[in-house]
């Protein structure tokens, strides 16, 4: 097994607040990390560093073998597959759906003159197929659900066969059925066995999808616990993360966490 990201002794500092507080943390090759933590508690500030679009203000980190700060990272930016609402305000409106995807190939938002090559066109459509937005191809990118568009943002970021794939709150912002749609396809994605390394941001426990294997929680930039899901993820880890007395429950491979009245 080989590790993916090593982070260690980070540190990202805004003025005078503390974004990440000395945060340390391993993820090796075939795990799939969820990330859970109240609003504020600096996951996606996390995201943004180990998707080398963000460096710390201290402390080191290591990606894919290569050294944050002592690599090129628009070399290093294609191996690993990123989907947010920071990607998905960059893609044009009238872009089509199969040419959102295809352009990831290039590194680029928005076809222009661009000829694609034919394996490029046919790895397209197998990854929209995959994300089951095939009969989207030819739709307006701007003319999609909330749910359509973050399916369409997972099939991009799986464009280049990347080793390390972060998915920062995919199932923000839909209904349930949208939501357990969407948890499907990610549970497909995470239980196969040539997907990659994957980091998955959440605020709701019942968003975890089936295979994730490693949980970190964090609170105020800082750790508040990690390790693999089944020993971290307990009422007392949850509770202190989140300020509330809390239970949980796993249903069927399933979190579901409520208040204790």
């Amino acid at each position: 097994m080989s590790t993916v990201i090593t982070v260690s002794d980070v540190t990202v500092r805004r003025g005078n607040s503390f974004l990440l507080d000395h945060v340390s943390w391993q993820a090796d090759d075939q795990q799939r990390w969820v990330v859970i933590g109240p609003n504020g508690a600096g996951k996606t500030t996390l995201m943004q560093v180990i998707s080398a679009r963000m460096f710390p203000t201290s402390g080191e980190v290591w990606l894919l073998g290569e050294r944050l700060g002592r690599i090129d990272v628009f070399e290093l930016r294609p191996r690993i597959g990123l989907a947010s609402s920071a990607v998905e305000g960059q893609i044009p409106a009238d872009e089509t759906v199969r040419d959102a995807v295809i352009s990831a190939a290039y590194a680029v938002f928005g076809r222009w003159r661009e000829s694609y090559a034919d394996v490029d066109v046919a790895r397209a459509e197998t990854l929209m197929a995959q994300a089951r937005v095939e009969h989207l191809a030819g739709r307006r990118f701007g003319s999609l659900s909330v749910g359509e568009r973050q399916r369409v943002q997972i099939a991009r970021a799986l464009m280049t066969d990347p080793e390390l794939l972060i998915l920062d709150e995919p199932t923000a912002g839909l209904d349930l059925a949208g939501r357990e749609s969407l948890l499907a396809t990610l549970s497909d994605l995470a239980l196969g066995q040539s997907s990659p390394t994957s980091v998955m941001v959440t605020h709701h426990v019942e968003e975890i999808p089936l295979g994730v294997t490693h949980g970190l929680f964090l609170k105020q930039g800082r750790v508040v616990a990690m390790g693999a899901l089944g020993d971290v993820m307990t009422a007392e880890v949850l509770s202190r993360t989140f300020d509330m007395a809390l239970r949980v429950d796993e249903i069927e491979g399933r979190w579901r966490a409520q208040a204790v009245r």
